[in-house]
């Protein structure tokens, strides 16, 4: 998996659409285990991530049905241990833009659903692809009255290192700690591939058309 992150990087020309998916899957990797609320609301940013990154590796390491591909689990793992760490709604948000306020609660809930459903499916797809890699930590630049911050990292294995960076925000409710909200994959801000998408079908269909093309491609993946 990284050595195919690496090439496609490389690709000046890419599909947006695949290269955000692939993205989406590097994200599953690293975000698998989810901390206990009382542990959760004392931990530094760098330890979250270091704890996620570290656990989500041997667990799949451990772990045959994951390794062979058992989607039915993989997705109820990701759904239920990866979705605890991340402000979704924020993701979801951040990636629809201005016409994030202008929907309607309805729309907003909706949209949630189908993006969660599109990057539930991706990151389960992807889980299996994991062998050999290992988590290195960069030295954290933060003081300690952040509110976000960014959590840098790189994946080694075989192939070259490939750079994984993390925004955390603190999120403000008791006992709820820091929680991840983008990914940096070598330079390239997953919400922000994601922006692009939307903000076409945006502008073509409006946030209906959206909601209408997220489901389409969840029902499509269901079936393959």
């Amino acid at each position: 998996m990284l050595r195919g992150l690496i090439a496609l990087l490389k690709v000046t020309s890419m599909n947006r659409r695949y290269f955000a998916r692939f993205l989406s899957a590097t994200v599953a990797t690293l975000l698998m285990a989810a901390a206990p609320l009382s542990h959760a609301a004392d931990e530094a940013p760098d330890a979250l991530v270091k704890r996620l990154s570290t656990d989500v590796l041997n667990t799949i390491k451990a772990d045959k049905s994951l390794q062979s591909g058992d989607l039915s689990k993989l997705v109820a793992l990701v759904d239920t241990k990866i979705m605890p760490n991340v402000n979704f709604q924020r993701m979801t948000a951040s990636a629809t833009g201005p016409a994030w306020r202008k929907a309607t609660p309805e729309q907003q809930k909706a949209l949630q659903e189908e993006f969660k459903i599109l990057l539930v499916r991706t990151y389960a797809g992807a889980l299996s692809q994991v062998s050999d890699q290992d988590v290195v930590m960069k030295p954290l630049r933060a003081s300690p009255d952040d509110k976000e911050l960014i959590v840098r990292t790189e994946i080694k294995g075989k192939t070259d290192p490939v750079q994984l960076d993390y925004r955390l925000e603190k999120t403000p409710s008791v006992g709820a700690g820091w929680k991840i909200y983008d990914l940096n994959v070598m330079g390239v801000w997953l919400v922000e591939t994601y922006k692009g998408q939307f903000t076409q079908q945006i502008n073509a269909k409006g946030i209906d058309g959206l909601i209408a093309s997220l489901d389409e491609r969840n029902k499509a993946n269901a079936k393959k």
